[in-house]
């Protein structure tokens, strides 16, 4: 065991298959520990690099291992596999993420605090809220179809079927569909009230950084792009630059280039997709405001030459620059005309 200097770890929910190599890179380790033997094993295990697949749990089972005294590096998964030799099973994961953790060229995730991960967690419970309510709310306007009830497009018109439905008098709904139907609107208005809580609790966590406020300057950067920026980018300096940020979030064109000849595509969405919708959304948001305006800033004569969608864009990619430098820097957001002046 003390000949053990890397270790390539792949995790799973109750099976762990470890394979450690010495600073020669012989095997001197194969092992596979259940969920309740993996911490006492590295207890016993000096000091080693350990690496492992950035997937479910990791981020807990780096924080348990660093403890432990142990450097943990944690991996995107598609960045491992190319390293996995055949045929694809636990002990081949784990001799690939041994190898690869390795790598001078390979790119970290950083470890993310139970802090981090509880603000991440406000944001992916809020998509799966928005989720069901458009589930529920376009369950209403079919069922509702089938008697002949059609509503606009838009809030306003699920508004005037919910009517419908709670009008006991209204006879062009049977019985029994009506109670199938209550049922529908009863789970609309919790989750509507569920969004709205969760929305409350995202703005305060915004506010309650100083890098969060900061961010909020931004236009196109709200309450919620701010505490996901916070949360997912614990340590933007894993950047070089803010180009790579942008890249890692997948605002950047494909390429498929070759013989010196650049060919490039639509982006690449890549990295955290959520982030990357928030992003877009606050791009769009800007972009209707400033096709109202009559300033000719960059923006307006971008879109003389582009579609809005290819500008919005372009515009989310432009603040995922400026968020990293915000977060780098330590400074507010200024806007582009006085760094002119």
């Amino acid at each position: 065991m003390a000949d053990v200097r890397i270790i390539g770890l792949d995790i799973a929910k109750s099976v762990f298959q470890l394979h450690g190599v010495d600073d020669a890179g012989a095997t001197v380790l194969q092992k596979r520990l259940t969920r309740a033997r993996l911490l006492p094993f590295f207890e016993k295990l000096p000091p080693c690099l350990i690496g492992v697949e950035a997937c479910a749990t990791s981020h807990f089972w780096a924080r348990e291992l660093t403890k432990l005294g142990h450097e943990v590096k944690l991996m995107p998964a598609q960045y491992v596999k190319p390293y996995v030799k055949r045929q694809k099973n636990d002990m081949a994961d784990a001799e690939a993420i041994a190898e690869a953790v390795t790598r001078p060229s390979m790119r970290f995730v950083g470890p993310k605090s139970p802090d981090e991960q509880s603000a991440m967690m406000l944001h992916k419970v809020r998509l799966m809220l928005t989720r069901q309510l458009i589930m529920i709310t376009n369950a209403t306007r079919a069922h509702m179809a089938e008697f002949g009830l059609i509503a606009p497009v838009g809030r306003g018109g699920v508004d005037r079927l919910l009517a419908i439905i709670d009008d006991q008098t209204d006879e062009r709904i049977p019985a029994q569909a009506r109670s199938c139907l209550q049922m529908l609107v009863a789970q609309l208005r919790l989750v509507k009230l569920q969004i709205l809580d969760n929305d409350r609790q995202v703005l305060t966590l915004a506010r309650s950084t100083e890098l969060g406020r900061r961010l909020m300057e931004v236009p196109g950067i709200g309450p919620l792009v701010a505490s996901a920026l916070v949360a997912c980018v614990p340590d933007p300096s894993m950047f070089r630059c803010g180009r790579n940020m942008a890249a890692w979030l997948g605002l950047v064109p494909k390429q498929n280039s070759s013989g010196g000849k650049e060919r490039l595509g639509s982006i690449t969405k890549a990295g955290n997709r959520y982030l990357r919708q928030m992003l877009f959304a606050g791009a769009m948001a800007v972009i209707r405001r400033a096709m109202q305006g009559t300033r000719r800033t960059w923006l307006i004569r971008l879109l003389e030459r582009r579609k809005p969608k290819v500008a919005a864009m372009a515009l989310a990619n432009k603040n995922a620059r400026i968020a990293w430098a915000m977060m780098m820097s330590g400074e507010g957001y200024r806007e582009p005309m006085a760094i002119a002046a």
